[in-house]
């Protein structure tokens, strides 16, 4: 353990406790110390941690980061969030600056009867009983979990009344900027039995700046449910971004999650849902591009505890410089789980020899009468697509720049938002040579 970390983090903690959103409700404030509490027993995982033993924190842990004020630069965060509105997608939007909600830059739109979006924040001060319900049981073995718990400052409150279908998405946009600051937001999804809702999750930093971002996002499937959630990722190179997306499903509900990590010096995403009844269906996709010497890493778990369950999953990550990269998902299927079906796959494109991917597909299965199976590949480019491109007069690089968009763009069109899928692919066509490969493309 970090004793200066540990420290410094328990410091922050005195210092803010008594300005974060609902200090004086008792019941969040025990909850707030019990998690601050927690993370002084455990501290930040080490690599000696099973779940951890691929990626290294130290950087992390070495740099003393603060909790950010709420004195938004105004002009950054307008200008930032004017060039990413997504285009022909009205939707509600939630606009976040380092870690705050920013009413003048958000535009919920006109919601139906049946739905409560929100601030966190406002929740907490205003309605706390609301968000009460879904705040505890927090994952007890997470360091970031708890400093999450601790910290939370803000994020957003979904509610979908029973039967309520939002059709338009809701767009979140978190905003950092400025250097040092950290912050841990939480957002809530509850969907009553029938409910149904798209929501986009998107966390983009200033170039240059080194910030640390912790974010919880929570979503409560009840029977019957659709609930699609996106989340992109594109923080500075120099950020630090710890993630968490647990999903919990009951009866015939349905859970998309699509994981698009693209930026952040460290990256660590863990998905995971958990199938309390039969009829459940999931699907976990995810694409992850890492160059220089970013650090990527994703771990799922899907549990199946009920029969009559299906997950399909499927991650995809190219490398380039000296990146590395780190896919660990699990699917646990539990005694009684029959008629489970479950497939993962994960395929990597190393684009260097100095990249580095260490993947790890599991199955856990204690149930007879089940359909599973996993697989994982790494390799490089194909020689033999290379060639017969490079035959057709086509320039090597430009021929390679096609076999990567080919490879990523497998996962970009099972987006179904369409100005989202639109954004995805003008993204990973940045990362590509631009004037030919775009004249190959049309």
């Amino acid at each position: 353990m970090n004793i200066h970390a540990r420290n410094h983090y328990l410091s922050e903690f005195m210092r803010v406790a008594e300005t974060l959103p609902g200090a004086d409700v008792p019941w969040l404030g025990r909850l707030r110390a019990a998690a601050i509490d927690r993370f002084a027993q455990r501290g930040f995982p080490t690599r000696r941690d099973e779940e951890w033993k691929y990626t290294n924190l130290a950087a992390l842990e070495n740099h003393p980061f603060f909790a950010a004020a709420a004195r938004p630069d105004r002009a950054t965060a307008r200008a930032i969030a004017n060039s990413l509105a997504l285009d022909g997608e009205a939707g509600h939007v939630l606009v976040f600056h380092n870690g705050h909600y920013m009413p003048s830059l958000s535009s919920p739109g006109k919601l139906p009867a049946g739905v409560r979006l929100c601030s966190l924040a406002d929740a907490l001060n205003v309605e706390p009983e609301m968000v009460e319900p879904w705040l505890w049981d927090e994952e007890p073995q997470s360091a970031f979990g708890a400093l999450n718990a601790a910290f939370m400052s803000d994020g957003a409150f979904l509610r979908l009344e029973r039967g309520t279908v939002l059709e338009e998405p809701v767009h979140l946009l978190f905003i950092s900027t400025g250097t040092d600051g950290m912050c841990h937001a939480k957002n809530i999804i509850v969907a009553e039995e029938g409910a149904a809702a798209t929501v986009i999750e998107h966390h983009v930093g200033t170039d240059g700046a080194l910030y640390f971002n912790n974010v919880v996002t929570r979503i409560f499937a009840a029977a019957g449910t659709a609930i699609v959630h996106h989340k992109l990722q594109q923080e500075s190179r120099e950020a630090f971004h710890v993630a968490g997306v647990h999903a919990f499903q009951q009866r015939d509900s349905r859970f998309e999650s699509h994981s698009f990590s693209l930026g952040a010096a460290l990256t660590r995403n863990d998905i995971t849902t958990t199938f309390d009844a039969p009829g459940c269906e999931a699907t976990l996709n995810g694409l992850y591009l890492a160059d220089g010497n970013r650090h990527v890493d994703n771990h799922t778990r899907i549990d199946h505890r009920k029969p009559h369950c299906t997950s399909r999953e499927h991650y995809r990550g190219v490398l380039d410089g000296t990146a590395r990269a780190v896919f660990n998902g699990k699917i646990v299927v539990h005694p009684g789980a029959q008629k489970t079906s479950a497939f993962q796959a994960n395929h990597n494109l190393l684009l260097s020899r100095d990249v580095e991917i260490d993947t790890k597909p599991e199955l856990e299965i204690y149930a007879d009468d089940v359909k599973c199976n996993h697989g994982a590949t790494v390799g490089q480019l194909d020689e033999k697509q290379l060639f017969y491109l490079r035959s057709r007069g086509i320039d090597e690089a430009v021929a390679r720049s096609l076999l990567v968009h080919a490879f990523a763009q497998e996962l970009i069109e099972r987006i179904r938002t369409g100005a989202l899928r639109t954004r995805l692919e003008q993204l990973l066509l940045a990362r590509l040579p631009q004037d030919q490969l775009i004249g190959e493309l049309r």
